[in-house]
């Protein structure tokens, strides 16, 4: 389907001509401006080729173009994307599918920006309160004395004196003939005014000298003469001014040294509230937040326990059991609940626990005891299984240096407005209260803060907190963020590319970020959407649809324009839309006799809840963003059963037991987002270990043994036949300093990876680089033909799973999130029915995938249910749900409102659930 774009105005189009990038067909495409457009299609049909690797590319290359001459002198090598031309094309933000950072400093409250305005807003408007009397330190100047001394009436008599201080080098006499040579004649003491030169003997009493005395009058000449008076003053009394009336000694003291209550304390800057800059950083944990120490899940490992019930793990033995008893005995003159389950304690008491107090020694103190005492092996020994990364003691996990505490707004410091949820912070901004000029100075920087805030709340992130660090945030989440991000900097006349914003998002929460799609629209962008989601489809104002179907197959645009119109067409995407095609849902649900319960799981939000996961059948977990659905899976369920079942596991979160018959379940898979090798050199075929076959296949060729080649000489990981200019990587990447990094293709092997005499060797006219560049769907086509069984036998499973558009060297690295699960799938496929019985834990496998594809990957489920497996799936894709034999929803919102168990049971059982958000839209699909 081609378009006549020569017609068309570059001013409301953007216009591509003549695409070819990948398995693109040579398509022109007509992009109407300021409009929400999806693109939609199966996956590896064509539409990030499209998006990212021709739009937005052509984009970053324009803007390269526009740099220096030392970024330019690489343009000549940077490839043009394969197209004709691209006329109207804006300037071009892409926003992928990528978690946001790795780096442990990175935050929301950082990536957002939201933090750089409160670190301002705090530097400006921010009082400091002494912690001792709680009243507010002022750094008085020479105008503040003035404009007290303005309030007095005329002609009072006033006296400006500096309290006097002796070094030590001096004594009195001599400090006092010091300041006489200086120009001063009297002092103050005792009450009386005396003159310098009549005090011979030393004084023992503190006094004041005498800097000034003034009649109060109402002209400018006084005021000027009195300000360089009261200047001197603050200088001799070492930052102290006291002016006193004549007539009834009344004193005011006034301080520019801003200290109080024999404090001294830092002046607020942006510097203090930055955990990224040495002077504000706490220096105990460098602004990380977390430190080596004694890890308290180690400590006490099972908060279902009380103290009295043995919950301190070090305090059970014969050795310290003293510590418990004196703790015990003690407990009731403090309000500690010694029978109470540690985690009903409150975070005072435990925070007493921890710290003792004159009638106990706390934790901390016991663990300094065994410290001081760890030349001895069994004290080492002790300590080193206490020890973990655990929050900084110092900060509590804050980052910043203590003095940050002592300034507040309307009460907070910036310590607890990043520990707020985003609903809560919101809240506290709209409802802050400023005098005139704080609001003058504030208004611009609350102005930013109000706006991003409610961006964050737009996308469905109201729960996250500033504090937290990005790299626990998963794919959905990061990308929402960047999408917030880019809305607060409110740019016009843009183009954004964004990669599927629907992933991890609830129904519930796709509504909103409908709504945030069509703001960035308004605002005058063009919104390019590659997506999957049917209501983000119905939003759009134009749809193209490529296909027909992935790899060699697609390519194409099969259909283009609004919803109504693609219901019409006879593309994949528009029978799935119009119920032509369907996912079937199961005639009837699996039973089950055998199941795992997780009892009182009371992990981050989780409200001590006790949930049963059936096994043999596909177990379906839900709920909206931020109710717990990962916590509970991923912290809780996989590591305890993984402990169970092989005696060792990563650290798992809060809960009281486990139970259920493990006996059946013999080995344990999650299977996440992460890439599927860290490499660039890693890709499909490796990972599913059917290259070494094809390496084995190419060794036995006649020109192989001819030339000594060895299955090795086929590999690109290891010296010999790889190419050694790139090293086997196909490209060489050149470090732009100022910009991210350009990869290149190697000039050597032209991206071929070998050397050019292995390239020579073939197997039936195929080269091992001709091999790697086939699609899997190809691929089984050419082996099959020469009867090659056992290498298609490998392949197979990830043609099943919906991968058949893949090239088989196609690098790990440019792989989605959706297509690294389903070929970790297909290698547990490649292992069949001979593998023990296994529990699979999915982590949103649906991620990119079309209708189409999520219905070969309900196949692939089946097909390992029928082998016996129990397969366990955190999702929020209908389709999906529907399909599930059990299903556990969680709630009822995010965050704190978050935690609950809802309902769990079959999908006919949940739709009569009123109280589930899941129940509402899963009723559309079975009614």
């Amino acid at each position: 389907m081609t378009k006549n774009i020569a017609a068309l105005n570059s001013k409301e189009y953007i216009l591509i001509k003549g695409a070819k990038l990948h398995n693109l067909k040579n398509i022109d495409v007509a992009i109407p401006r300021n409009k929400l457009v999806v693109i939609t299609g199966l996956s590896g049909s064509g539409k990030s080729s499209l998006a990212f690797d021709t739009l937005f590319a052509e984009g970053q290359r324009r803007y390269v173009e526009s740099l220096s001459s030392y970024a330019r002198q690489f343009l000549g090598r940077l490839h043009k994307p394969k197209v004709d031309y691209i006329k109207g094309i804006a300037p071009a933000i892409a926003i992928e599918q990528k978690v946001n950072s790795t780096n442990p400093r990175s935050t929301v409250g950082t990536s957002t920006e939201i933090y750089d305005y409160l670190k301002l807003l705090f530097a400006r408007i921010g009082k400091t309160f002494s912690p001792i009397s709680g009243n507010e330190v002022k750094k008085h100047t020479v105008s503040d004395v003035l404009n007290y001394i303005k309030t007095l009436d005329i002609n009072t008599k006033l006296l400006l004196l500096s309290p006097v201080h002796i070094p030590q080098e001096r004594n009195v006499l001599q400090t006092l003939k010091i300041l006489a040579q200086q120009g001063y004649s009297r002092i103050k003491y005792n009450g009386k005014i005396i003159r310098i030169e009549e005090v011979t003997t030393e004084i023992k009493h503190d006094f004041y000298l005498v800097i000034d005395r003034v009649i109060v009058k109402n002209n400018e000449d006084f005021y000027n003469r009195l300000a360089d008076s009261i200047q001197t003053t603050f200088f001799e009394g070492k930052g102290e001014c006291i002016i006193e009336d004549a007539k009834n000694q009344h004193q005011i003291s006034f301080n520019n040294n801003f200290e109080l209550d024999g404090i001294q304390f830092l002046e607020p800057n942006t510097h203090l509230f930055s955990f990224n800059n040495p002077y504000g950083a706490c220096p105990t944990c460098e602004g990380y937040g977390n430190v080596i120490g004694i890890d308290e899940n180690l400590v006490i490992p099972n908060t279902s326990l009380s103290i009295y019930q043995d919950a301190i793990l070090p305090w059970r033995s014969d050795s310290f059991k003293k510590y418990k008893d004196n703790l015990v005995t003690n407990a009731y003159n403090f309000d500690i609940p010694i029978h109470k389950p540690w985690f009903e304690l409150t975070s005072k008491q435990k925070q007493l626990v921890w710290n003792g107090n004159n009638s106990f020694k706390g934790l901390h103190s016991f663990f300094k005891h065994l410290e001081s005492k760890s030349y001895k092996i069994q004290y080492r020994v002790m300590l080193s299984r206490y020890r973990g990364k655990t929050k900084c003691t110092v900060c509590n996990g804050k980052r910043l240096r203590h003095e940050t505490n002592n300034i507040k707004i309307n009460n907070k410091n910036i310590s607890d407005l990043v520990d707020l949820p985003l609903d809560e912070l919101i809240y506290f901004f709209k409802n802050i209260q400023l005098t005139k000029n704080e609001q003058n100075i504030a208004k611009r920087l609350l102005v930013e803060i109000n706006n991003r805030l409610q961006f964050l709340n737009d996308v469905g992130l109201s729960y996250l907190t500033l504090n937290r660090t990005s790299n626990t945030l998963s794919g959905g989440e990061s990308q929402r963020i960047n999408l917030a991000t880019s809305l607060g900097s409110s740019l016009v006349g843009s183009m954004y590319i964004l990669d599927e914003p629907s992933i991890g998002l609830h129904p519930k929460d796709t509504e909103r970020l409908i709504k945030v799609l069509k703001n960035l629209r308004d605002l005058g962008n063009t919104v390019i959407v590659v997506e999957h989601d049917e209501d983000i489809m119905k939003a759009a104002d134009l749809i193209i649809d490529i296909g027909p179907e992935a790899g060699t197959f697609g390519g194409e645009i099969v259909a283009e324009g609004t919803f109504q119109q693609i219901l019409k067409s006879k593309s994949l995407t528009a029978q799935y839309l119009n119920n032509k095609l369907q996912i079937e849902i199961p005639k009837q649900r699996r039973k089950f006799n055998k199941s795992i319960e997780i009892v009182g799981a009371r992990e981050n939000n989780l409200k001590n809840i006790n949930v049963s996961f059936p096994l043999n059948c596909l177990t379906v977990v839900t709920g909206v963003s931020g109710s717990g659905k990962s916590t509970l899976v991923s912290k809780i369920l996989y590591p305890a059963i993984q402990k169970k079942i092989g005696g060792y596991g990563e650290k798992i979160g809060q809960f009281t037991e486990l139970k259920g018959d493990t006996s059946t379940i013999e080995h344990i898979e999650f299977i996440n987002q992460n890439p599927i090798g860290r490499s660039s050199r890693s890709n499909p075929v490796t990972y599913i270990k059917a290259y070494d076959d094809i390496r084995a296949l190419f060794a036995s060729e006649k020109l192989s043994k001819i030339r000594n080649y060895q299955p090795k000489h086929f590999s690109f990981n290891v010296e010999g036949g790889r190419c050694e200019v790139c090293k086997g990587e196909g490209e060489v990447t050149i470090e732009m300093q100022f910009m991210a990094d350009v990869h290149l293709e190697c000039e050597s092997c032209k991206g071929k990876r070998f050397k050019k005499e292995v390239l020579e060797v073939k197997f039936h006219n195929k080269s091992i680089n001709d091999i790697l560049n086939s699609t899997i769907d190809d691929a089984i086509t050419f082996f099959l033909e020469h009867k090659e069984t056992k290498i298609v036998k490998k392949l197979k499973p990830l043609q099943d799973v919906g991968l058949g558009y893949v090239t088989l060297g196609q690098s790990s690295s440019t792989l989605s999130g959706g297509e690294a699960q389903r070929i970790k799938l297909a290698s547990f496929l490649v292992k069949g029915t001979r593998q023990s019985k296994s529990l699979f834990i999915f982590d949103e496998p649906t991620t990119g995938l079309h209708f189409h594809d999520i219905n070969k990957l309900l196949n692939s489920f089946q097909a390992l249910i029928k082998n016996g497996h129990s397969i366990i799936v955190v999702e929020h894709n209908i389709e999906l749900i529907k399909c599930a034999d059990y299903i556990i929803d969680l709630g009822k919102d995010g965050g704190k409102k978050g935690g609950q168990l809802i309902f769990q049971g079959t999908p006919e059982e949940l739709i009569k659930c009123k109280n589930s958000y899941t129940a509402s839209y899963l009723t559309q699909k079975l009614l």
